[in-house]
């Protein structure tokens, strides 16, 4: 009786011992299978896919590799690759003893080793990165490991990351980063010739890949071994195989760089590739066109509306090239903005009251800016119109107007504006551009300036641009290189709806804008619901033109990388062309919902003898005559004519006290006066302010008939 309780003792004891083993080896496996699971999840490739779900980019792995996991093994490669090298992976426990006193015996008796290593132990010695350093110490190590994976692991799942896990050279690792590299079919579309290229390649990936004669002989040596008969057509197709791996990095990922992608293992852009490889092809042969061959480069951004996702960017026509500035994404580099400043100048001269069939006077006007220089801005063509409207000088782009409407609007208002509605970056501070921001002389990047664009066809408002529709780490928004990071994280009314419907109307108008754009020109599109603004930078460095409807948003941008001039290349003859196609593009694209531009708090009037645009409710007189007051010269206006009559005169005033001259001789210094006719003629009347500020009109005296 004592002996069988004491052989009790000893059972109950043993039976702890083995259950305390197991727990302990359950407890120290599961690290071990943890870190090497960790290794294994490390070695996909981050992949970035545009909208349609197409590959955009894939990102090397720590070691350099591109990997892209299966999660099922195709059957045929299966069964091939268990014959290989492990046929009885299902029934070991991760060690193969017999095959592993089979390589001793060789090895004693011939000095070389036939292989022993099962394919857990192969894919133990990839997650531990020991595949070069052959040690006894590593050996030991790669055992607990190989065991640890088994009691963790099912056997499916171990050869699935064997499989995500082999190299296959060529900076291909896993079957299906091999299978596309080499040959340009997934997996389980694999012939059986090439299944056995494959294979081939396993023992040396770096010297043994699929097209080298040594793989083909290798190939053909192991279907001997299996006795699996291959056509020599399908053998010769091996030489034949693709090794384009151009999926890996496509020309659209050629912008992604610059953009600081907040990816996290896959994310989906709103980007859509194919759009934005049409439009590279646009652009560069356009930039191939005599016309414009003193431009090099160009950029172009398609914004979708109303959600705001970037669409496309396109920053360089032939990323592939390493000459001409190809390799910089000119779509994020800053550039003069020249007129396409303008609709938001007017925009704020709107919200402070004026309209489109506000006057504003078109002559020489002096002034002195902060540097001490006197300033005289000049139109494009170098002509003087007189007194014309808002609506005339937005459409035409006058540059003397504009000056005076954003005199008007204030400079200390307008850098609110842009600072504050826009959160936009200057590359200087905008004290020193001052009234130089209406002759273009901002700097913005194309990126940049088309979101900023995006509030008119919005009515005011400005949302975040969005370029993740998944896979992000922080936000779908995204910070653009000129707007301060997280300050818009929600859509900002910055313009009053009825004040951009003005700027649309006009923008849309293009009867108005024949004066500088002429009758047909790469501006007039065969559909009504869109509005543009071209712009150029002085001396020619920069060609733009913007446009949209309510639907989507093009910005092109054309120019020199290294800021160097084109041969008068305006935003007219050189963007326009770029934007014109690209708008087309996009009208015969699904992207394209024919929405009308909304124009419904603005009504047609008469003024003067032309159709203008007004808002219900306005003073016109007040409205019309607002810009005036911003003039030195109040009355008269220019080309005034006068009958000559008897004690006839002219009233003269001003905003302030200024010295009269007629026809270059002093008359008076006072604000308001009277100038008596001495006859009929024509004649010149200067004001110059104790400022400095001097204007000059033009009168006509007419005999009384």
């Amino acid at each position: 009786m004592k002996f069988v309780n004491k052989l009790k003792k000893r059972w109950v004891t043993l039976s702890l011992l083995v259950i305390g083993f197991i727990f302990f080896w359950h407890i120290i496996s599961g690290i071990f299978a943890g870190q090497l699971n960790n290794a294994y999840q490390k070695q996909v490739s981050e992949i970035i896919y545009d909208r349609q779900g197409k590959i955009i980019e894939i990102i090397p792995n720590e070691k350099g590799y591109y990997n892209q996991f299966i999660s099922s093994a195709p059957p045929k490669f299966k069964d091939l690759l268990l014959k290989k090298e492990d046929r009885f992976f299902f029934w070991h426990p991760g060690i193969n003893l017999a095959s592993m006193v089979r390589d001793l015996y060789s090895f004693l008796k011939t000095g070389k080793r036939s292989g022993s290593s099962t394919i857990t132990q192969q894919l133990v010695k990839i997650l531990l990165g020991n595949e070069n350093q052959r040690s006894f110490k590593n050996k030991i190590k790669e055992l607990f490991y190989t065991e640890s994976l088994e009691w963790h692991t099912n056997k499916n799942e171990i050869l699935i990351m064997y499989l995500n896990s082999a190299y296959f050279g060529g900076q291909a690792q896993g079957l299906k980063e091999a299978s596309l590299n080499y040959f340009n079919t997934p997996p389980e579309n694999l012939s059986t010739a090439q299944i056995f290229s494959l294979l081939a390649t396993l023992s040396s990936p770096s010297q043994n890949q699929p097209g080298a004669a040594s793989n083909l002989k290798q190939a053909k040596k192991l279907a001997s071994v299996f006795k699996i008969n291959i056509a020599n057509e399908d053998w010769q197709s091996l030489t034949l195989a693709s090794q384009d791996a151009n999926y890996r990095q496509t020309d659209s990922s050629f912008e992604l760089g610059s953009l600081n992608l907040n990816c996290a293992k896959n994310c989906t852009l709103t980007l859509d590739s194919s759009l934005s490889e049409n439009i590279r092809q646009i652009l560069k042969r356009n930039l191939t066109l005599p016309a414009l061959d003193t431009a090099t480069n160009g950029a172009v951004v398609v914004i979708k509306l109303p959600e705001n996702e970037l669409l496309s960017i396109v920053g360089s026509p032939n990323p592939q090239s390493s000459s001409l500035g190809m390799q910089l994404n000119m779509a994020t580099k800053p550039r003069a903005i020249g007129s396409t400043a303008k609709p938001f100048i007017y925009l704020n001269a709107f919200q402070k009251g004026a309209r489109p069939y506000s006057l504003v006077l078109d002559s020489e006007i002096k002034y002195q800016i902060g540097s001490g220089f006197d300033f005289y801005p000049k139109n494009f063509d170098g002509q003087y119109r007189g007194l014309v409207t808002l609506h005339q000088a937005l459409s035409n782009s006058l540059n003397i107007p504009s000056v005076q409407v954003l005199e008007f609007v204030g400079l200390e208002n307008f850098y609110k504006f842009l600072l504050q509605g826009l959160n936009f970056l200057p590359q200087q501070p905008l004290e020193n551009y001052e009234l130089g921001i209406a002759l273009g002389g901002l700097e913005a990047d194309p990126l940049t300036l088309s979101y900023f664009f995006s509030l008119f066809p919005q009515n005011g408002l400005l949302k975040p641009l969005t370029l993740y529709k998944s896979g992000y780490t922080q936000s779908p928004f995204f910070p653009l290189p000129q707007q301060a990071a997280g300050k818009l994280s929600a859509p900002k009314q910055v313009g009053k709806e009825a004040d951009v419907e003005l700027v649309n109307k006009i923008l849309n108008d293009r009867e108005t804008g024949i004066d500088q754009f002429g009758l047909k020109s790469n501006l007039n599109l065969p559909f009504p619901n869109y509005a543009l603004k071209t712009g150029t930078s002085r001396d020619y460095h920069d060609s733009w033109t913007i446009g949209y409807t309510p639907d989507f948003l093009v910005g092109v941008w054309v120019g020199n990388s290294d800021n160097s001039a084109m041969r008068q290349i305006t935003g007219l003859s050189g963007a326009a062309k770029v934007w014109r196609e690209v708008m087309q593009l996009m009208y015969n694209s699904s992207y394209n919902k024919n929405t009308p531009l909304d124009f419904s708090k603005v009504e047609e009037i008469q003024s003067g003898n032309t159709l203008d645009f007004a808002l219900k409710g306005d003073d016109y007189e007040t409205a019309r005559q607002i810009m005036l007051k911003n003039n030195l010269i109040l009355t008269p206006h220019n080309d005034d004519k006068f009958l000559m009559q008897k004690d006839a005169s002219i009233p003269l005033s001003a905003s302030e006290e200024v010295d009269w001259t007629i026809n270059n001789k002093f008359f008076t210094r006072s604000q308001k006066t009277f100038w008596p006719i001495p006859s009929p003629g024509i004649y010149i009347i200067e004001a110059v302010s104790p400022g400095g500020k001097k204007e000059q009109i033009t009168v006509y005296v007419k005999k009384d008939q």
